[in-house]
């Protein structure tokens, strides 16, 4: 299908890009990647008048450690994060995540920021940022504002911010000693959404996981923590049975839809494995392993 007419602008700094969006509250679409918006377009299952492309604002990519965190321009191609030498060598969550978001043509155009602002729970980005307990940073006509990732995504395909707001950074924080990560996607075939895939970041000291947060894909119709499977590992021994039991809390929190991909029970059931194959990877990187 052909998309519905819009007027088109392409400012080149952000305080041009929020004076556009505010001239057209109401009824503008911020273009990034635009990996989600442009099919939507297409079939006319969004149509803006107004498109506003930051592309241009290359001040919003870069990736890099600032004191107790990593920082992510909004703008960051995905292709990008997925070369960067501090992801693959201190946030191994976030590079497991990078590795397995659609594929290479995809990620040479679509935008970290963009993945999460769509606010998709099919997306792989949402769940990641939840275990990491990330912060997003906005910014609008009134200034900058930070929102806790756990306020962030409100709805299906809605997020906290503003219609004269713009996402502008994402903010992970630098894991601590006795930390590991992993996200584990299970899909039909490379490139697709997941069935069920698990986000986890914990904290061992000694053999005790003391912190843990879960993130899960597409398993609910809002990107969503699995605090049940959390309180299952806080205070355990990191063994089989904490694992299995933190699995199959997982499995009866979540919410999924039956599809073309499963019935509610086969998606509760990966659901379990993905998150005891990622809590077993969690806790071999927090030991040292890779």
């Amino acid at each position: 299908m052909i998309p519905g007419a819009f007027e088109y602008h392409s400012p080149t700094s952000l305080d041009e890009a929020l004076s556009l969006l505010k001239q057209h509250s109401g009824d503008a679409k911020i273009l990034a990647g635009g990996q989600s918006l442009i099919p939507a377009m297409r079939f006319r299952l969004a149509v803006p008048s107004t498109l506003i492309d930051i592309n241009g604002l290359n001040d919003l990519r870069y990736v890099e450690e600032r004191g107790d965190h990593l920082a992510i321009g909004a703008m960051t191609l995905e292709s990008s994060l997925e070369d960067a030498a501090v992801v693959r060598q201190s946030y191994p969550l976030l590079h497991d995540t990078a590795l397995v978001i659609a594929d290479p043509l995809v990620r040479n155009m679509a935008t970290v920021g963009g993945n999460i602002a769509h606010a998709d729970p099919a997306n792989d980005h949402p769940a990641t940022m939840l275990a990491y307990n990330a912060t997003v940073v906005a910014k609008g006509p009134n200034g900058e504002r930070t929102i806790a990732i756990d306020d962030f995504f409100t709805g299906l395909f809605e997020n906290a911010l503003t219609e004269d707001e713009i996402l502008t950074e994402i903010r992970v924080p630098k894991p601590g000693a006795g930390s590991g990560g992993a996200y584990t996607k299970f899909e039909r075939k490379v490139g697709d959404y997941a069935i069920s895939a698990a986000a986890v970041q914990l904290k061992l000291e000694g053999n005790t996981i003391a912190e843990a947060r879960i993130g899960l894909t597409n398993v609910s119709a809002v990107p969503m923590r699995a605090p049940g499977a959390e309180s299952a590992l806080v205070g355990k021994s990191a063994d089989a049975g904490t694992i299995e039991a933190a699995g199959q809390a997982a499995a009866a929190e979540c919410d999924p839809s039956p599809d073309l991909r499963g019935s509610v029970d086969y998606k509760r059931d990966i659901t379990r494995v993905m998150v005891k194959r990622s809590i077993d990877k969690a806790v071999a990187r927090a030991k040292g392993g890779n």
